[in-house]
């Protein structure tokens, strides 16, 4: 990624990513666009270093999502080599993308479950999910899709 512009525009909050020379506007509060409401819920869990993840992607609506994707990032670094499901990808060293595709208005996407090493042995992780694509919908509920969950290293399930 190259650079990023924020402009104000007619009232809405607009980013313009620069990424190889070609320009892509991102759409902010008060964008034109169709309306989503996406939303996370599900438990995380950590033993030994080792946290296993499971959620569930739901659109309240109004509107359809054509397409979506969501970080994962953890307050600790992941070990390098992970096995990760099918659609989900490291980007950096505390960050997982996960595509959760389209999800239908009023709809329940396929669950997503992946289980992670940490370095180390930490005594918790600070766990912090939410939408980074929503396919051009616009999410004014951003409450729902943005979670934080403490996990501790007692194999008890925490539930977002």
């Amino acid at each position: 990624m190259r650079g990023l512009r924020v402009r104000a525009v007619a009232g809405a909050v607009v980013a313009v990513v620069v990424c190889g020379g070609t320009a892509v506007a991102v759409d902010g509060p008060g964008a034109p666009g169709p309306e989503a409401d996406l939303a996370y819920h599900g438990a995380a869990s950590m033993a030994g270093g080792l946290v296993d993840v499971r959620f569930t992607p739901r659109n309240h609506g109004p509107a359809a999502v054509p397409d979506a994707t969501v970080r994962l990032q953890w307050s600790e670094p992941l070990v390098n080599e992970q096995t990760l499901p099918a659609g989900c990808a490291r980007s950096a060293e505390r960050v997982v993308l996960c595509r959760v595709g389209a999800l239908a208005a009023d709809g329940v996407g396929e669950r997503v479950a992946m289980r992670v090493r940490l370095r180390g042995a930490p005594s918790e992780v600070l766990l912090e999910i939410d939408t980074v694509w929503n396919g051009g919908t616009v999410d004014r509920n951003r409450e729902n899709d943005r979670q934080r969950v403490l996990v501790l290293d007692s194999g008890d399930e925490y539930y977002f």
